[in-house]
């Protein structure tokens, strides 16, 4: 799906022409109507643009300490939030009251430097993406040489990816995040599976931003045999329960799986950039040809998955095993699953996330799913060599 910007203004201006050499600190935030201005100490690269999809306005800069922000310099008539988005970026988001457009935008350098922007009600019509300019996406760059697939005869690489972050917390209850809840889990599910000798890659080891792209961009840098996304969600009314472990099925859907892919979809939305596919035939060719190899792998990896936690007597949800439509599940060549943990809407779930000894248990669990899967995963790779 692609996502729809309402405008996008990507702007050079005099801070070109100049040198970013230490982070830029915040003098002053403030937003009155239909008027924003960020004061900061020194000219950074910069762009701005309004979300059609969620109306946000979001400003993107490079080289901005935003937790230097001194509270009594924020003047702001909406909710917002900052946080940084990749080495070097981070991004400041202002929640508009309903369809808005840019009519100017621009950076003063005359007395200290302020971004100003002035809006104006309305939609405007979609502008460029101009990825020549001030570009936050994550690299696509990957290895020429991939690592052949796991026959048991050297460690198995997994790649970790603890959901959300910075600007992203994911769902929140008790005064936890989901994203600072998915990162402790996945350090230690890290140490879990180290000590069997196995390799991990995670694809955020600190509170920041990662698109959904991105991370399966990190899982094949590091040559992934698999790749686990964590997260435990919330959903309204607290009735949904226990751990549930899904696989790329976009054609069958749950109500349940379309309601937490819509909502982890959302990442690419705060990132600007869309679930667009490659126009190249011979490259959608290659790929789906790479896919049908791997989605059965990754099916049977979630069934493994599921069956370890059940032997270990983790709560399930009533449908431990579902398909949705994951961005972060769409890596072609890496076999790949996303495991919801527990419901953070749901009391126990909540309790146990913040469990050490449940956390031991879960992470010893999914490890032996991993062992399980592994040996049978070889085992195939052999055969199919014959």
């Amino acid at each position: 799906m692609i996502r729809l910007l309402a405008l996008l203004i990507c702007l050079v201006g005099p801070a070109a022409a100049q040198e970013f050499n230490a982070r830029a600190t915040v003098e002053a935030i403030r937003m009155d109507g239909e008027e924003v201005a960020v004061a900061i100490s020194q000219p950074v690269r910069w762009r701005v643009f309004v979300e059609a999809d969620s109306w946000r306005l979001v400003l993107d800069t490079s080289e901005v300490d935003w937790s230097s922000a001194d509270p009594a310099a924020i003047a702001v008539d909406a909710e917002w939030r900052a946080g940084r988005i990749r080495a070097g970026w981070s991004r400041l988001m202002f929640e508009l009251p309903g369809p808005m457009r840019i009519e100017r935008a621009w950076m003063d350098t005359d007395v200290g430097t302020t971004i100003n922007v002035v809006l104006t009600e309305g939609a405007g019509s979609v502008g460029p993406l101009n990825p020549q300019a001030w570009d936050v996406r994550p690299s696509t760059t990957v290895p020429t040489v991939q690592r052949r697939r796991q026959t048991g005869d050297r460690p198995l690489v997994i790649a970790l990816d603890p959901g959300h972050g910075g600007v992203d917390p994911g769902a929140e209850a008790g005064g936890l995040t989901e994203a600072a809840l998915m990162l402790r889990f996945a350090r230690e599910l890290s140490d879990v599976l180290k000590r069997r000798g196995h390799e991990v890659v995670l694809t955020r080891d600190g509170d920041e931003f990662v698109g959904l792209r991105g991370r399966s961009t990190i899982a094949r840098a590091g040559q992934a045999d698999l790749m686990l996304s964590l997260h435990a969600d919330a959903v309204e009314g607290g009735g949904a329960e226990g751990a549930t472990v899904y696989t790329l099925a976009p054609g069958n859907e749950t109500q349940l799986a379309a309601e937490i892919a819509q909502r982890h979809g959302r990442d690419d939305l705060l990132l600007g950039v869309g679930d667009v596919e490659q126009g190249d035939e011979i490259a959608r060719i290659l790929v789906e040809l790479a896919r049908a190899e791997t989605a059965p792998r990754s099916v049977k990896l979630a069934d493994a998955l599921v069956a370890g936690l059940n032997a270990a007597g983790i709560r399930l949800h009533k449908r431990p095993r579902l398909g949705g439509k994951f961005t972060v599940l769409k890596a072609p060549d890496i076999p790949s699953v996303l495991l919801e943990l527990g419901f953070m809407s749901n009391t126990q779930d909540l309790a146990n996330l913040g469990n050490p000894d449940w956390r031991s248990r879960m992470a010893v669990a999914i490890a032996n799913g991993v062992a399980a899967w592994a040996e049978q995963d070889a085992a195939e790779a052999l055969l199919l060599r014959q």
